[in-house]
């Protein structure tokens, strides 16, 4: 009976070592993954490539350039109403990739509360062309409203960032945050009683219409697709591969992934062959 509660004992030593040892051999297993820390990366990548590409300044000033071209086009025509641009802020004109590279080097994501910390800085910087255009605009008589999901505690520092570069703001009214929904459509159907919308800017496809507003994947393909002559005509869009719904969309607009489980997904989604 004694021996036997000394092998009893020695069974349940062994089997809390080999308890204790589980975790770090499956820790060691994820950290060998070919996708690890996929996302994190990523977003440092695609920072590194809007603030460095000249391509992208390129790119910028191509959106930009077909804008003015545009504005003159309805410059040159009558309307009923005054004529009004409807722009997003964020990578649509202000640089706020500093912001999702702080947080990639930390191992961390986005949050409202740090984006609030940060956006109260008001330090973004202006994205190529961007000042020369939106001041032209004003200067020719056009209102420029700025219809973002920025939070409405948060204007005092956009209201801060937009001084700091000379960006135009014919009244507070311009500057439109949201409330409540996030979709921007109620929005711009609020200026369109009074104006003319002649241009729409943005880096994402809901700051041009509800069409694109919470669709799956294969839904926004078909909706880019349905409004082609839209695009360099009425819709000037700015390239942003940092974030956005093309992201979301891809995720079903779920939340609750953990980043591992984003970064598998990700890589097994991804083709290498056509």
């Amino acid at each position: 009976m004694k021996n036997f509660k000394y092998i009893l004992s020695g069974s349940f030593l062994a089997l809390l070592v080999s308890c204790q040892t589980a975790a770090p051999v499956s820790k060691v297993s994820n950290e060998n993954t070919p996708y690890q820390n996929l996302g994190h990366n990523g977003k440092i990548y695609a920072a590194f490539y809007q603030q460095r590409a000249a391509e992208y300044e390129a790119l910028c000033l191509q959106a930009y350039n077909i804008a003015k071209l545009r504005l003159d086009e309805a410059l040159a025509q009558k309307s009923d109403k005054p004529l009004a641009i409807v722009s997003d802020i964020d990578e649509t004109f202000l640089d706020n990739s500093y912001y999702a590279v702080e947080r990639s080097k930390m191992g961390k994501d986005y949050d409202q509360k740090t984006w609030e910390e940060w956006t109260a800085k008001g330090i973004a910087t202006p994205l190529t062309g961007s000042q020369v255009f939106y001041q032209y605009a004003a200067s020719k008589g056009i209102q420029v409203f700025y219809v973002t999901n920025r939070a409405e505690q948060e204007r005092a520092g956009t209201l801060k960032n937009l001084k700091k570069y000379n960006y135009p703001l014919q009244s507070d009214a311009n500057l439109i945050l949201r409330s409540k929904e996030s979709s921007k459509e109620n929005r711009r159907k609020d200026i369109a009683r009074n104006y003319n919308i002649v241009l729409l800017l943005g880096d994402n496809l809901a700051d041009f219409a509800d069409i694109f507003d919470k669709k799956s994947e294969a839904d926004r393909s078909a909706a880019v697709k349905s409004v082609a002559k839209d695009f360099g005509k009425k819709f000037i869009i700015i390239p942003n591969v940092g974030y956005g719904d093309w992201e979301s969309s891809f995720y079903q607009y779920k939340y609750d992934y953990t980043q591992q489980q984003k970064d598998s997904m990700m890589y097994n989604v991804v083709k290498a062959t056509p």
